[in-house]
C-alpha cells in the first residue's frame, strides 16, 4: 500500500481546525460560502467529537460527518480527518472507570476537561482501535480527505500515568529493555540510598515519596511514557493503514513541550506537523517562532511540514492573552513558511460561543466578517495562493544547533548545581544571536551526520553518551567548528557522572577538563575579560583545567578569577571553543564573531529587525524576507517578488512589518551572492 509524501492539494495549504459539530447545520452553508472568500482548501475536522460519532460502545452515528465531508468536497475544501482519540466520550469514563489516568499523588482524573485516560489500559487501546478503523473504513476512499490526523498534541495535558495499568506495563518495559533484574540494578545505580531490587515486583513508579526520587529511574519513565504514548499512535495508524493510502500526522508542539521526543516521533508520520502559538509575554516572539519552525523542519529531516494550528490573534490560556497588531498574522504565517511550512492552518475557523476556548481568537472572530481579523485571513489566503509554486522547496543551512530532548528531561530532575541554568534560556540565547545575524539553523542530536555543516553550536547537552561525544569530537577532527556552553557532557545516558569528570568525553575536542562547577548565588554577577573588553557574566563559572586549549577569555572576578573562562583549541583539522560561563549578548556577540571566522560563516549585513530565509527549489530559489521593525528596510537582491509581482533590480525595497517572497535565479552561486547583499544598517549591532 503505498503513500503519498503530500495531501492532494494544489498549493500551499490553508486553512484550520474545523468544529462545525458546535453550530446549528444552517450554519454550515455560510462558513462553505466564506472559507472560499478567505482561500481556505484544507480544513481539520473530528478531533474532538468522539462523543458525538459513537454514541455508546459499539454504536456509530456519521450522519452528521457524511454530511459535512460532503459539503465541503461540493465547495472545493479538502479534509483532514482526525481521529477523536484525545478526548474520550462521558460513557468510557462511566464503563471504564479503572482505565482513568491517575497522578503521582495517586489521583484519578476523570471526565469533563480534555485529555485522554490511562495509555496502557487494555479498553483504551481496544476503543481507539475500533473509532480509528470504523472512521477509515467509512470514509478512506472519500475524494475530500487527503490527510489522517491522529489524536491530538499528545502528552497534552495528560501524558504521566501512574495508574495500575501503567505500572505492569513499565515493569514489562523495564524487563525488555535491561534483560535482568541485575541490569536495572547497574543501570540506575541502585546501591544508593538502598534502593536494590530482587525482585522485578519490587519496581514500582517514580511517584509520590519521602525524597528526590531515583533521577536514573525518573529519565527511564519519561522514556517509558514517551514510547507508551508512541505506541498508542501505531494503534490507531495500524488501524486506519488496513484500508486508507493517505498520509498520516499527528500535531507536534515542537519547542512549547518537551514531554515527547519529536525526532523519534516524526520518523512514524508521514508529514511533520506543529502546533505554535506565540507567547504573550515574550517581547519578541518572532524568535520564538523561528525556534518552533526550526525545529519542525528539521525533526522531519528538512521535508516541508504543515502548521497545523496558530492563532489569528490572541489565544485564551496564558495569564495575559495580547492580540496581534494589524499585519503581525501574515509576518507570523509567512515566517513559517519561509522556515519550511507548505501549509498554514489555524485554531479555529469560526470563534466558539461556549466552552472553555471562547476567547480565543479565530479566522471568523466573533466580530465577523467585518472585522480586521477577517479582512487579514482573506488578504492572506491571497498570499498564499501567489506561492503555489514554491511548494516542494527546501531551506538550507550552514550552521546545526543540538536540541535533545532526552538530555532536557534528564537535566529537569531534581538537585542540580543551580536552579538558574536553564536549556530553554541557553539555547534560546545562542538562537538569537544567530538569528540576529540572520544565519539559518537547523536543529539535530549529537549523533547524527553533522558533516555538511560549517559550525555546530552545544547550547544545552548536559546528558551525552560517548558515542555521541565521539561523534562531535570525529566531527572536530574532520574540520568542522564546535562551540559548547557550559554543563555539557556532564552524564552518561543513564544520568551518571562520565568516568574522568565532567566534560570528559569532550576533553580531546575541547582540550579542557572541568575540575569543579562553580555556580553563582542568585543576583550575582561577575566580568571576562575577552579581545580586550570587558562583559558581564552571570549564573555560572567553571574550574577548567587547560589542557591543549588556547585561552581566549579569563575571570575578572567571581570564584573563578584569573582563570579561563572561554578557550578555543585545535583539534585536527577543526576548532572547538568552550564557553564556561553565561555571557550578556555583547559578551556572546564578540565571542560568536570569533566562532564565525573560525567556520568560515559571514552573517550578511541584513538590517536590525529583518530575518531572510532562503527556499532552494528545483527550477528556482526563493528568498523569504520579513521586516520586524517599523523601519522601512533596503536589501540587495534582483528577482520578482511573488507576493507583488514587482520585478526587483538591485534593490529591494521593504516596508516596516512587510513580507516579500522573491524568485530568485536558480544557482548553485545563490547563497554566496545573498552573503554579499547590502543594507542600510547592520543588524550585528542590534
Amino acid at each position: 500500500m503505498t503513500t503519498p509524501a503530500w495531501p492532494h492539494l494544489d498549493g500551499i495549504a490553508y486553512g484550520g481546525d474545523y468544529n462545525p459539530e458546535q453550530w446549528p447545520r444552517e450554519v454550515w452553508d455560510e462558513d462553505v460560502r466564506l472559507m472560499r472568500e478567505a482561500g481556505v482548501n484544507l480544513v481539520s475536522i473530528g478531533i474532538f467529537s468522539w462523543g458525538l460519532l459513537e454514541i455508546r460502545e459499539g454504536e456509530f452515528d456519521f450522519a452528521w460527518l457524511d454530511d459535512v465531508i460532503d459539503l465541503l468536497h461540493a465547495n472545493g475544501i479538502a479534509v483532514d480527518l482526525g481521529t477523536p482519540t484525545a478526548s474520550p466520550p462521558a460513557w468510557f469514563f462511566a464503563q471504564y472507570p479503572d482505565a482513568r489516568a491517575v497522578t503521582k499523588d495517586g489521583v484519578a482524573m476523570g471526565f469533563g476537561a480534555r485529555g485522554m485516560v490511562s495509555h496502557s489500559a487494555p479498553e483504551y487501546r481496544s476503543a481507539i482501535a475500533r473509532i480509528a478503523g470504523a472512521l477509515a473504513e467509512r470514509y478512506a476512499d472519500h475524494p475530500a480527505v487527503v490527510l489522517w490526523h491522529i489524536h491530538n498534541e499528545y502528552g497534552v495535558p495528560v501524558g504521566e500515568d501512574f495508574s495500575p495499568h501503567a505500572v505492569g506495563a513499565w515493569r514489562q518495559w523495564l524487563r525488555e529493555k535491561y534483560g535482568s533484574i541485575a541490569g536495572l540494578n547497574t543501570a540506575w545505580g541502585t546501591a544508593f540510598w538502598g534502593q536494590h531490587y530482587e525482585e522485578w515486583e519490587h519496581v514500582g513508579a517514580p511517584a509520590a515519596a519521602p525524597s528526590t526520587i531515583n533521577p536514573a529511574q525518573k529519565l527511564d519513565w519519561a522514556r517509558f511514557t514517551d514510547d507508551k504514548l508512541r505506541e498508542c499512535f501505531f494503534i490507531e495508524k495500524a488501524a486506519i493503514r488496513e484500508v486508507a493510502t493517505q498520509p498520516i500526522t499527528t500535531n507536534f508542539m515542537a519547542n512549547q513541550h518537551h514531554g515527547v521526543d519529536l525526532w523519534a516521533w516524526a520518523r512514524e508520520v508521514d508529514i511533520v506537523s506543529d502546533d505554535h502559538y506565540l507567547w504573550a509575554a515574550d517581547e519578541e516572539g518572532e524568535i520564538g517562532l523561528a525556534i518552533a519552525a526550526d525545529l519542525s523542519r528539521s525533526v522531519g529531516g528538512g521535508a516541508p511540514w504543515i502548521l497545523m494550528e496558530h492563532s489569528t490573534s490572541a489565544v485564551n490560556w496564558q495569564p495575559r492573552n495580547v492580540a496581534k497588531r494589524p499585519g503581525e498574522m501574515a509576518r507570523n504565517s509567512l515566517t513559517h513558511f519561509g522556515r519550511g511550512a507548505d501549509g498554514i492552518l489555524f485554531f479555529q475557523w469560526r470563534a466558539g460561543r461556549s466552552g472553555a476556548e471562547k476567547f480565543h481568537s479565530a479566522m471568523l472572530p466573533h466580530a465577523g466578517t467585518e472585522s480586521r481579523v477577517f479582512r487579514e485571513v482573506v488578504d492572506l489566503g491571497a498570499k498564499l495562493d501567489r506561492l503555489a509554486e514554491v511548494r516542494g522547496s527546501r531551506v538550507h543551512a550552514d550552521v546545526a544547533m543540538l536540541w535533545d530532548f532526552q538530555s532536557f528531561w534528564a537535566q529537569d530532575l531534581e538537585w542540580r548545581p543551580s536552579e538558574d541554568v536553564s536549556h530553554d534560556e541557553r539555547i534560546r540565547a545562542y538562537y538569537e544571536r544567530l538569528w540576529r545575524d540572520d544565519i539559518t539553523v537547523d536543529f539535530a542530536l549529537p549523533g547524527h551526520d553533522l558533516s555538511r555543516y560549517r559550525l555546530v553550536v552545544v547550547p544545552a547537552q548536559y546528558m551525552l553518551s560517548a558515542a555521541d561525544a565521539e561523534n562531535l569530537t570525529a566531527y572536530v577532527a574532520q574540520g568542522g567548528t564546535l562551540v559548547v556552553s557550559f554543563f555539557s557532557g556532564v552524564v552518561d545516558e543513564n544520568d551518571a557522572v562520565h568516568p574522568g569528570g565532567y566534560g570528559a568525553p569532550l576533553a580531546a575536542a575541547l582540550g579542557v577538563r572541568v575540575e569543579e562547577h562553580l555556580p553563582l548565588r542568585a543576583g550575582d554577577a561577575a566580568e571576562i575579560e575577552f579581545g580586550g573588553a570587558r562583559f558581564s557574566a552571570d549564573v555560572w563559572q567553571e574550574d577548567l583545567v587547560v589542557g591543549t586549549a588556547e585561552v581566549r577569555a579569563t575571570y575578572v572576578d567571581g570564584p573563578a578569577a584569573t582563570r579561563a573562562a572561554v578557550t578555543r583549541n585545535v583539534h585536527g583539522a577543526g576548532t572547538a571553543w568552550y564557553v564556561s560561563t553565561r555571557p550578556d549578548a555583547e559578551g556572546l556577540r564578540a565571542i560568536m564573531a570569533e566562532v564565525y571566522a573560525d567556520a568560515g560563516v559571514t552573517p550578511p549585513a541584513t538590517p536590525a529587525g529583518v530575518e531572510t530565509i532562503l527556499r532552494r527549489g528545483d527550477t528556482a530559489d526563493y528568498l523569504v524576507a520579513v521586516n520586524h521593525g517599523a523601519d522601512e528596510a533596503h536589501l540587495k537582491t534582483t528577482g520578482t517578488d511573488l507576493l507583488t509581482q514587482a520585478e526587483i533590480r538591485d534593490m529591494l525595497v521593504l516596508a516596516g512589518g512587510d513580507v516579500a517572497v522573491v524568485r530568485l535565479p536558480h544557482t548553485a552561486d545563490t547563497e554566496r551572492s545573498m552573503a554579499d547583499r547590502s543594507s542600510t544598517g547592520d543588524r550585528r549591532t542590534h
